[in-house]
């Protein structure tokens, strides 16, 4: 088959719909052969009531991932068009597989499982109904599990409805999967926020008990929903049984009405032996999961948890007490023997892994420019890109030969900030020139300039799954682009002075930005609004990062000093003084067990988390080191500075 579109090639096909069309894994040729998902809608019956539907749902479904593809968890729209009489929709291939074959391969969830599940598809029901777009056919082929982080996103909204008077008073057509989808949407076509929530729980019901609710809905219509309960293999606890039990309810006025109220009563349900606050922590059984449910979805589901309590509750002091006990209750038990925590300090682990005093200078790059501003790493650890002062350009450096590979020619000023995408095939750059430019990094050609900005680009970050752009410029403001397609999804107001440093958890949830305002701001990546300021110190931010686990924000400062801050309680967990000049940058190792903070006294400072102490102080620099950063192994530490150099320094094994 030719290129659809000069730019599509079709691999394989991944489902056959019969006479409307296909599903077909392809790649994007424009993206370094990237996998994308192709729908194709080629009705046979031309000019029928069937195709015309069809047509419009085609139609519906594009343009509702335009809207809401800017979640972490619903595929990105990244075209739609017509060719040879085809309707072709193409979106964000999302590795992994759904929970229907997951369900065949494990045969039993448990109910804790349920719960995590729950916690991590709730708030992106609640994305998609604050604006106004019913889902309508929830079920556990249309939930796609992540093989990289274990989340699962949400996909098919071909059947989606906005939210709006007509489909509120008028029956409508009847869209769905009988079984999954509740009464009042089978039989009058009518869809509401709380239709969704009942196809949550029947989808969990299947999960729970292996028992299709589609067969027992031929078996024995909507009266299983009032028997949910015999099919289940051991009873739930109360607090899991009630919600299961109101999501379940075939009258849709007794059913939950927003997910919000299904997470109150949820998040009660995960800690059972959770003290009072003020009381001593106590302990309870966690249970470990197995096979896929391995550490890794473990942490995950104390992330989704984190995530809903920020979501529902804001920032709120009572709820982040609660929810602080729960996570140092359950990542006592999750993390390995080393893993410790107290109320007056941050302990991501007790001694590194790795023996942090055995390094050495492995290589020093002579750069190009009058000095190094920004330093960004491959994904894969073995490439270096560097933008300088003075020069327009951005050079590609090979780590292990320490060679230049790649120069990278496009901005009318100098370059500020540069960028790796996660998959290692874009770079972003940010310059003086007002804009961003997308480049491949195969080729070496610009793919988009991004313009919006009305002052330097300072600050860039990428969220953990490439799909959204952040940047931050002296024109005070933030925009969040759509890096998949160029567009500007919003811009972020709110600090009084230049934006210097950006960063989005790696959860990719939040987003921190740190200004001459002297103040940090904390952002919902998918709001308008910050959800918190953060103050304290008594001179310009000059850079944020947050933890691995997405708990913990560290800030520098031109005061000297860096600052953990606890991410849903915006408290300062610890300060970190020692350097004799500004502080410039900082970054967390991999592990979450060092952070790593470059200054303007020519050093860069490694602290150990657990005891705060500087576990090494490297020094070679010869000016303000500007930049520093991890190799995903941790092995690697890679530093730029002003003395128009950049260092590699190799830890020892």
């Amino acid at each position: 088959m030719p290129l659809l579109r000069n730019r599509f090639r079709v691999i394989r096909v991944l489902s056959d719909e019969g006479g409307f069309g296909r599903t077909y894994l392809s790649e994007d040729t424009d993206k370094l052969n990237e996998l994308c998902v192709i729908k194709q809608l080629a009705p046979k019956f031309q000019g029928t009531w069937s195709q015309k539907k069809a047509m419009e749902l085609f139609a519906e479904e594009a343009k509702r991932l335009q809207e809401l593809g800017e979640h972490p968890q619903i595929p990105t729209l990244i075209a739609y068009f017509e060719q040879d009489k085809c309707l072709y929709l193409v979106q964000q291939f999302i590795n992994g597989q759904n929970l229907l074959k997951e369900l065949q391969q494990r045969r039993v969830y448990k109910a804790n499982e349920i719960q995590a599940i729950l916690l991590d598809l709730l708030p992106v029901l609640k994305f998609i109904h604050d604006r106004g777009v019913i889902h309508r056919d929830i079920k556990p082929e249309n939930l796609i599990r992540c093989r990289y982080d274990g989340r699962l996103s949400l996909i098919d909204f071909g059947s989606s409805k906005q939210l709006t008077e007509k489909v509120k008073n008028k029956s409508g057509t009847s869209i769905g999967s009988h079984g999954y989808s509740p009464l009042e949407q089978i039989r009058d076509g009518k869809a509401y926020p709380a239709s969704d929530l009942f196809s949550l729980g029947a989808t969990c019901f299947h999960l729970l008990t292996g028992t299709s609710p589609f067969q027992l809905w031929m078996e024995h219509g909507y009266g299983w929903a009032n028997n949910w309960r015999q099919y289940l293999r051991s009873p739930l606890s109360p607090e899991l049984d009630n919600v299961m039990n109101k999501l379940l309810q075939k009258d849709l006025s007794q059913r939950y009405q927003s997910a919000d109220e299904v997470i109150k009563d949820l998040i009660p349900t995960l800690p059972r032996a959770l003290p009072a606050a003020g009381q001593s922590s106590g302990k309870f059984t966690v249970t470990q999961p197995k096979s896929t449910f391995s550490f890794q979805y473990a942490v995950v589901k104390i992330s989704v948890l984190a995530a809903a309590f920020i979501l529902l509750f804001g920032f709120s002091d009572t709820w982040y007490q609660q929810y602080r006990q729960i996570q140092v209750i359950l990542l006592s038990k999750l993390k390995p023997a080393n893993y410790s925590h107290s109320q007056n300090e941050v302990v991501f682990g007790q001694s590194p892994n790795i023996p942090v005093k055995n390094i050495a200078l492995a290589n020093t790059l002579q750069g190009t420019a009058k000095f190094v501003v920004s330093v960004a790493i491959s994904p894969d650890g073995q490439t270096i890109a560097s933008s300088g002062e003075g020069e327009r350009i951005i050079n590609m450096w090979n780590i292990a030969t320490g060679k230049e590979i790649l120069t990278l020619n496009g901005h009318s000023q100098k370059v500020n900030a540069v960028a790796i995408s996660p998959n290692g095939k874009t770079l972003v750059s940010g310059s003086d020139d007002k804009t961003i430019k997308v480049w491949n990094l195969t080729t070496g050609k610009i793919v988009y300039t991004l313009e919006g900005h009305t002052d330097s680009i300072q600050a860039l970050a990428i969220s953990p799954n490439g799909k959204t752009l952040v940047s931050g410029s002296d024109d005070n403001t933030l925009k969040v682009w759509n890096l998949g397609t160029g567009k500007l999804i919003r811009t972020l107001k709110g600090h009084k002075f230049w934006v210097r440093s950006v960063a989005i958890s790696p959860d990719g949830r939040n987003l921190a930005s740190g200004s001459f305002d002297k103040t940090i701001k904390l952002w919902h990546l998918y709001q308008d609004d910050p959800a918190r300021t953060l103050k304290g110190n008594t001179n310009t931010i000059t850079s944020v990062a947050f933890s691995p686990d997405s708990t913990t924000l560290a800030s520098t400062s031109r005061d000297r000093t860096i600052k953990l801050w606890d991410v849903a309680s915006g408290e300062v967990l610890r300060t970190f003084t020692g350097h004799a000049n500004t502080v410039t940058c900082v970054a967390f190792s991999p592990d979450g067990m060092i952070l790593a903070s470059a200054s303007r006294d020519r050093t860069i400072k490694l602290w150990n988390l657990a005891t705060g102490e500087v576990m090494n102080t490297l020094t070679g620099h010869a000016d303000t080191v500007t930049s520093v950063g991890f190799t995903a192994d941790g092995r690697t530490i890679v530093s730029g500075s002003e003395d128009n150099t950049i260092k590699i320094w190799r830890i020892a094994k």
